[in-house]
């Protein structure tokens, strides 16, 4: 059998076709490959598009990070304070305020990073010696984001005051530290990663299986032939969507179920807000992504397409939406992405209930972009579904 198996291979070597046929195979393939515009595309815009968003939009370390400052003392020693924390290149002041509550409520609500107090009576107490605090809020939800910023703040109380301490104060400068830095890590206060991860999992496990698992059941459907019975009944395309998305709501309940239950009882992970709040803000979350799987749906022309479409929409909302990095570390082009990715926003919704507690009152802006993207969404796979039949 050897001594046949090597004849046949001399043979097929001997063969003056065989090359021939073979590169008619390539050309085959090759052909194949420019019909299917899709999987063409896969193969050359996602190696592109991961090179461009790792390679300029990844930033672990962020700078000019948004911050509130509450001064009770606007000496010429405060304003050198805040002059050296803001050539580190970490803190961006953009927002001065009158009351310590205005204070809490922006780093509460995720519009700054970090907040300074500067306590009265600051000036005086340097130069007598005395050694006064200065309050630092950081939101650390985000070990990630924070980090280094933070670290940035202990090289500032032996520089920060050089050169305003000289004659008479010089000795304040050379004996000891002139103030004190206080710092408080909320909402993640031992910067415990899990804490940051496990909930944005319930964003990126709902938007890959609402939003894959409805482009494809319905891209089957037409495969299969079955899509034809259906449109002969007296049934509207709206109520066919819905008929649709409907199913895969109660899925991504139970999915929710298991990922909340399973962060709190493995994780340690706290709930500080409403857990209904979080319910229906998920639903509407999931709609989002149903509607944009079904309008997936209406564009593919076989269940591989539909799943190289959901996966052209998964990887800029996993890589620019914050979960993996941070979001303030991107620049501001990548940053403009990210805020029309529902991801994004919802990220931003499940953090702030599970960790700081936060009502409706505080997450407004994140709430209506959920409700402007599903109803774009909803109304374009509509749109899509009516020319498709046409």
């Amino acid at each position: 059998m050897m001594a046949a198996s090597c004849q046949y291979s001399a043979g097929e070597r001997r063969d003056p076709g065989f090359f021939r046929r073979m590169w008619a195979m390539v050309v085959k393939e090759f052909v194949q490959m420019r019909r299917d515009r899709m999987t063409f595309a896969t193969m050359i815009i996602v190696p592109i598009m991961q090179l461009v968003l790792f390679g300029y939009a990844i930033n672990t370390d962020p700078k000019q990070l948004p911050t509130a400052v509450l001064t009770r003392d606007d000496g010429p020693l405060t304003r050198a304070v805040l002059a050296a924390m803001k050539n580190t290149d970490y803190f961006d002041f953009r927002v001065q305020v009158r009351d310590p509550e205005e204070l809490d409520r922006l780093v509460r609500s995720g519009e700054v990073q970090f907040a300074v107090e500067i306590p009265a009576s600051f000036e005086r107490d340097v130069r007598r010696g005395d050694r006064p605090s200065l309050l630092v809020i950081a939101d650390a939800t985000d070990p990630v984001a924070t980090g280094t910023a933070v670290s940035a703040l202990q090289g500032l109380i032996d520089t920060a005051l050089r050169r305003e301490l000289r004659g008479p104060d010089d000795t304040i400068a050379k004996t000891e530290a002139p103030f004190a830095i206080t710092l408080q890590n909320r909402y993640n206060p031992e910067g415990i990663t899990q804490y940051n991860i496990v909930p944005g999992l319930l964003g990126v496990v709902l938007t890959m299986t609402m939003m894959m698992f409805t482009a494809l059941a319905v891209t089957r459907e037409i495969e299969r032939g079955t899509m034809e019975s259906l449109l002969a009944m007296p049934i509207k395309p709206v109520e066919i969507m819905i008929g649709k998305i409907a199913p895969f709501v109660l899925v991504g309940f139970v999915q929710m179920t298991i990922i909340l239950g399973a962060a709190h009882i493995l994780f340690d992970v706290p709930i500080m807000g409403s857990v209904w709040l979080l319910v229906v803000l998920a639903t509407l979350f999931a709609a989002a992504n149903l509607a944009v799987g079904y309008t997936f749906s209406t564009l593919a022309e076989n269940q591989l397409q539909a799943v190289q479409m959901t996966f052209f929409f998964f990887l800029p909302n996993i890589l620019l939406s914050g979960f993996m990095f941070p979001f303030r570390g991107m620049p501001e082009w990548a940053q403009v992405i990210g805020e029309l990715l529902p991801l994004t926003h919802f990220l931003r919704i499940v953090r702030g209930i599970t960790l700081k507690g936060i009502g409706f009152a505080d997450m407004q802006v994140d709430v209506l972009a959920l409700v402007l993207f599903m109803l774009l969404a909803m109304g374009l796979a509509l749109v899509r579904f009516r020319r498709t039949l046409d």
